[in-house]
């Protein structure tokens, strides 16, 4: 039997400061990458004189971990890992334990479980937040599955997890199943949304405003230091104040404005519409880079299409103060569509999530961590089965105090034709969900019209379907 503690397969930027960080606390890591190569460089370059050991086949680093095994995998998510896992299952007992660190979808992770609970193998699906910096000094962790594996695996998660300010780790067991991975991707989703609301933010005190590069750090800033303090607008903040070594000029402004992105937020989406969970902002969030990429069209409409004048004319002052609070607004709005598609997913798929809890998890380490997650977690600590952020008191008054401002920045935008969809998108989300009786009596009217799908009476109980067109009224003009 082996002395190391837990092994590493796959060994990209992740991989390695994964691994490098895991040897930092102390504890003895196996490594595998299918290029052998690049263990070798590994071995030579960051982890030398560190307590980690290369191994050229699985079946050496089968052999050089204590039972259980725990075996961590950082291959690309998809067919790679059904692969990886097929291999590691030549080599590997019941009772050993694999954690897939990747993005993999949630129903890839529940039908990965199912698979190996049947050779005695556990799994836990693991979402990992933090990009590279995360990973080498201590990422957001997020794993679940099963949960006869968390005991084995928790010393190590929990050492190498980002710290919260208490100094509690951002580790925690979140649930059953694929809950693991989902909440990474309602995470990703919610990052997508933010990352938008803040590109908004900066199109309307560029286009407004005239703002260069210097003036928009000294926002970015302020901001900072505020109540929309967080590692979005710190690193945006940071991008402003880099020129290019070629040209000097802001190298923001030399990038090219189509966004990329690896699937994370479109599959938050697309499991919204499955759930049936209002989740705008990010869906729009994700429209929003699907429509950048469409550079060329985008290009050529412009020759075409025209729209009004962009001539600001107001307190440019003001307007920043009025762009914070919309931002800020937006933004409890984009929160509060996320943990509303947790807490139906909860409920769909049985996983008993701990809404609070996962607040605690994104306090540090992730891309959205935030001082606004501590009132989330003070939220579900109010009141555990809290049904939308909105209804919270520190959250109700938030953003009654900002909406006048945030009504003036969507309108403001608006009249000059400078698009603002997650931001606008988030002021309809609240006027909807803040109105008690919508149109959709109409919308149901009509289905029960052309496809007799029926409806139901406020008036009285029953489900009901009218002959509307004998009952209409006959035209003058006899038109049917």
């Amino acid at each position: 039997m082996g002395d190391c503690d837990i092994g590493v397969v796959g060994l990209a930027v992740m991989g390695r400061n994964l691994a490098l960080n895991i040897a930092d606390h102390g504890f003895r890591v196996a490594v595998y990458n299918r290029t052998v190569s690049k263990v070798d460089a590994f071995l030579q370059e960051e982890a030398a004189e560190k307590p980690i050991v290369g191994c050229r086949t699985l079946q050496e680093l089968a052999a050089a971990l204590k039972r259980p095994r725990r075996v961590l995998l950082m291959v690309k998510a998809g067919q790679a890992v059904d692969a990886m896992i097929a291999q590691l299952l030549e080599v590997l007992e019941p009772e050993d334990i694999i954690l897939d660190g990747g993005n993999s979808h949630f129903t890839d992770t529940e039908r990965r479980l199912q698979l190996l609970a049947e050779r005695g193998i556990r799994y836990i699906g693991t979402g990992i937040s933090g990009g590279e910096e995360g990973a080498r000094y201590g990422p957001s962790i997020m794993p679940g599955g099963s949960a006869e594996a968390w005991p084995s695996v928790q010393p190590i998660l929990q050492a190498i997890a980002a710290k919260a300010p208490d100094g509690s780790p951002c580790c925690d067991w979140v649930g059953p199943g694929g809950a693991g991975h989902y909440v990474k991707m309602v995470h990703n989703g919610i990052e997508y949304g933010d990352m938008q609301l803040i590109a908004e933010a900066y199109l309307l005190l560029r286009e407004l405003l005239g703002y260069d590069a210097e003036r928009l750090a000294e926002v970015f800033e302020r901001w900072n230091g505020g109540r929309l303090n967080s590692y979005l607008i710190e690193i945006t903040r940071d991008i402003f104040t880099v020129r290019d070594p070629d040209t000097g000029q802001p190298l923001v402004d030399l990038i090219l404005d189509t966004a990329g992105q690896k699937g994370t937020g479109k599959w938050a989406s697309q499991n919204a519409l499955d759930l049936g969970a209002p989740t705008t902002l990010i869906t729009e969030a994700v429209f929003a880079r699907f429509l950048s990429a469409q550079k060329a069209e985008r290009q050529r409409a412009s020759s075409v299409l025209s729209g009004p004048e962009v001539q600001f004319r107001g307190d440019g002052e003001a307007f920043v103060d009025a762009l914070e609070d919309a931002l800020y607004a937006a933004k409890i709005c984009s929160y509060a569509q996320g943990f509303v598609q947790l807490r139906m997913a909860s409920e769909e798929y049985g996983w008993g999530l701990r809404f609070g809890s996962i607040a605690l998890l994104w306090r540090a380490g992730c891309i959205i961590r935030a001082r606004f997650l501590e009132h989330i977690r003070e939220a579900f600590d109010r009141q555990p089965d809290l049904e939308n952020l909105l209804l919270d008191e520190y959250f109700r008054d938030a953003v009654h105090r900002a909406q006048s401002s945030w009504r003036y920045v969507v309108a403001t935008a608006a009249s000059f034709g400078l698009p603002v969809p997650a931001m606008s998108s988030a002021l309809a989300y609240f006027d909807a969900y803040r109105r008690e009786r919508l149109p959709a009596n109409l919308i149901q009217a009509q289905r029960d019209y052309f496809g007799a799908h029926t409806y139901q009476r406020l008036d009285r109980d029953g489900t009901f379907h009218t002959d509307w067109l004998r009952l209409r009224k006959p035209w003058p003009d006899g038109s049917s």
